[in-house]
């Protein structure tokens, strides 16, 4: 973990001396650390066969498993290796080499799963490793999904505040290194008022609050998807970790806002990056729940599928940032000279929208109904009944999926 949580700063390093081969050298030596303890733990598991699942513990096969399991753990620092010595002589190679790294699982998944469509499964030798076929809706774990993302969260609204700081020091402005403002500063430059000093950071604590109501809405989405999410897939788990990337950048979008202040000339620029973060964010949410509903019937709680009024309730909830960042973003290329004011619009209105979001899918369904009626009555279709069975609440409210 120590390991883990360096590869930030050797990023840091890449990015702001990409010729230069020190970062490149940490980094490789970083996913080699990991991958030689996650290797020593493998050892150690299978000379200890307690500690292994049923499945491998009971296996006559367990030789192969533990070489299976040992190629898949050390496939990523050998390339690293190689990435660190192409890093001496010819970086351009180590960069490639390093995203192979983090794309190769996907690749070769998809390879793997491509080949199958086309020219069928392989046939699978006497001693198959069944457990590491892949499979797309092959389960992941939900809780540590919903770990992981609770976790980021959780940085991501820490790092707004921690910012105040950073662009006010960037400034020259009067706060301390505790982030609040310098006592002798208040007295020289705004005579002994807090208030004042204060309020020379309003445009920085509305960023802060308005960003901070961002993070917490798309918190909130995430949450009410996986409640409604029985069994977490894997595609699932990579639309999620995109998701979370692009939450990652949220700070940046909250930099970004703050500036609009000191620097009007770039603040077109900077609404449609904040946008273009936020429509990323909570689209690959909405990816999420489209994926969920391909096997609803495995994935899905019986409240939430295709028909239902919580399933028009969902929709309209994950909805409503990619469309909202969407129509700020085409607001600002017809209205360049508001685009703050478009922002800040969106910024207000989104969570209002949220809290008459469920009145409002109940008034649009109860709309859909009503132009329904006017059409006139509906076929009587023959069915037969089925004993026990009562109208409910989430009876189907919308046509039903071709």
């Amino acid at each position: 973990m120590m390991s883990i949580t360096f590869l930030p700063f050797t990023f840091s390093l890449m990015v702001a001396f990409p010729e230069v081969p020190l970062g490149i050298l940490l980094f490789c030596v970083c996913v080699m650390a990991v991958g030689a303890m996650q290797a020593l733990i493998v050892v150690y598991a299978f000379h200890r066969p307690h500690l292994l699942s049923p499945q491998i513990e009971r296996s006559a096969h367990r030789a192969l498993y533990r070489q299976h399991i040992l190629g898949i753990v050390l496939r990523g620092p050998a390339l690293c290796l190689a990435a660190a010595g192409f890093s001496l002589f010819f970086y351009p190679v180590s960069y490639l080499l390093m995203a192979t790294v983090i794309f190769l699982p996907y690749v070769s998944k998809v390879a793997g799963w491509c080949r199958a469509r086309l020219v069928g499964p392989r046939e699978p030798p006497a001693h198959s490793l069944e457990i590491f076929t892949f499979d797309l809706h092959e389960p992941l774990s939900k809780e540590r999904v919903e770990a992981f993302s609770d976790g980021v969260y959780a940085i991501v609204a820490t790092l707004l505040i921690l910012d105040i700081w950073n662009l006010r020091t960037s400034e020259a402005r009067p706060f301390s290194e505790d982030n609040v403002p310098d006592s002798e500063d208040v007295k020289a430059k705004f005579h002994g008022s807090l208030v004042a000093a204060l309020g020379a950071s309003g445009p920085h604590f509305l960023a802060y609050f308005g960003s901070f109501a961002t993070v917490g809405l798309l918190w909130f989405a995430h949450h009410s998807l996986f409640l409604h999410i029985r069994k977490a897939t894997q595609p699932m788990g990579l639309l999620n970790t995109l998701s979370l990337a692009f939450v990652g950048g949220l700070p940046l979008a909250y930099q970004q806002t703050s500036a609009f202040a000191r620097r009007p000339h770039d603040e077109l620029e900077s609404v449609r990056v904040s946008c273009a973060i936020i429509f990323f964010a909570s689209i690959f949410q909405f990816a999420i729940w489209t994926t969920a509903l391909l096997q609803e019937g495995e994935t899905l709680q019986p409240s939430v599928r295709f028909g239902g009024q919580e399933h028009a309730f969902m929709f309209a909830k994950l909805t409503l940032y990619p469309g909202a960042s969407l129509l700020a973003f085409a607001c600002t290329c017809v209205l360049s000279s508001f685009s703050t004011a478009i922002f800040h619009a969106m910024q207000i209105a989104v969570p209002f929208t949220f809290l008459l979001l469920r009145l409002l899918v109940r008034l649009a369904l109860a709309g859909l109904r009503g132009l329904r009626g006017l059409r006139g009555p509906a076929r009587p279709t023959h069915t037969r009944p089925v004993p026990g069975a009562t109208d409910d609440a989430q009876s189907p409210l919308l046509p039903a999926p071709c």
